[in-house]
């Protein structure tokens, strides 16, 4: 007899992608960004290291909060912080999502999504998305109607498209609350800067942000909410008391703090996921336009598996996906390789890489 709820003897558990504990290795699965931080983070966290370390964080993080509010042009009380976007999806699936109610979500998309549901004993629904990453609007709407939480990445996973603001909107469930995922926001030609929250539906979205993308964070474990003050109060309820610490509170405000550093990185990202774009077509690769640090790559003629396993061999790791029960794909399974855009000397190296295991 097992001692563990029944909803999580069901699942298999959320499998996030390889870090390679040795080194030598050319990083390119986990979307993380190539570029170090701001060095006004690594002087808050020395700061923060000789200090109070003693006591606990301040557990409004209010400093944090005045600095992104500043950056998003809100108030301070529409900012709530978390241990990573990922508790905050997590907080959200718990404040508004009952064990017998509904989540939804795009598909194919990114699959924790579906595990935070059937942690909480949730039901879920997947909305398949077209073959061009667009909405099948009539399908998603029967969702919608009973939904209590849409979960929308924007810019997608694995895809890296982007739905504009009219789109999304039609995405609000009557019901319950969207939340836009904006994890790769910053990547986009046309970030945006919570401009949805002040449209008439705006008390029913909620934006998540994190810092292991944009800022060169994802080994300080920080993202944060932004959406009207009443849903943060409700948020904030269950959220774990200290759920951020202070080394962490300090090197997110130094780094949001430090816009002109995070839009220079970006900007190189930009430039180079162009050129990763047009060298992955001209090997044969069907590219999505992408609005993220990364691009998914599908061959018309290569298995997929077999170019992430060579390239591993080679010391390179992409992240190979597939999703089931897609009833436009080949089979009902799509697969394909979704590749974070590096350094201009660690794409040259994949792109080299690559060809050479094209032509034989």
């Amino acid at each position: 007899m097992s001692l563990f709820r029944a909803a999580i003897d069901r699942i298999a558990g959320y499998a996030p992608g390889e870090q390679p504990q040795d080194s030598g290795w050319i990083k390119l699965n986990t979307n993380e960004n190539p570029y170090p931080p701001s060095p006004m983070v690594v002087e808050a966290i020395t700061s923060a290291a000789k200090g109070r370390l003693n006591l606990y964080p301040d557990p409004l993080s209010t400093a944090f909060r005045r600095a992104a509010a500043d950056v998003f042009n809100v108030e301070p009380d529409w900012i709530l912080p978390g241990n990573g976007s990922d508790e905050i999806l997590t907080i959200l699936t718990r404040s508004f999502v009952d064990s017998h109610e509904l989540t939804v979500y795009p598909y194919p998309s990114y699959i924790l999504y579906e595990t935070l549901a059937d942690i909480q004993g949730a039901r879920h629904a997947r909305m398949l998305l077209n073959p061009d990453w667009s909405w099948d609007m009539p399908a998603a709407n029967k969702w919608l109607e009973n939904a209590r939480l849409a979960l929308i990445p924007n810019p997608n996973s694995p895809s890296g498209n982007r739905w504009d603001d009219a789109t999304l909107q039609e995405l609000v469930p009557p019901q319950g609350v969207l939340v836009l995922d904006e994890a790769y926001g910053d990547f986009a030609d046309t970030p945006h800067r919570a401009e949805m929250l002040r449209s008439p539906l705006g008390k029913q979205m909620v934006i998540t942000r994190t810092f292991s993308k944009s800022y060169s964070l994802a080994g300080i474990r920080f993202g944060f909410a932004i959406a009207h003050p009443d849903l943060i109060a409700g948020m904030r309820k269950v959220k774990d008391s200290y759920n951020c610490d202070a080394i962490a509170l300090a090197a997110a405000t130094a780094a949001i703090s430090d816009q002109t550093w995070m839009q220079a990185n970006v900007a190189k990202i930009r430039t180079t996921r162009q050129r990763l774009d047009a060298a992955l077509r001209a090997f044969g690769f069907d590219v999505t336009p992408s609005q993220a640090n990364f691009v998914w790559a599908t061959h018309p003629d290569r298995s997929h598996r077999e170019l992430y396993e060579a390239l591993k061999q080679r010391k390179i790791l992409v992240r190979y996906m597939v999703y089931r029960d897609v009833a436009w794909a080949n089979g009902g399974v799509l697969d394909g390789l979704r590749i974070t855009v590096g350094t201009d000397a660690e794409i040259d190296t994949l792109l080299s890489t690559l060809n050479d295991i094209l032509s034989k």
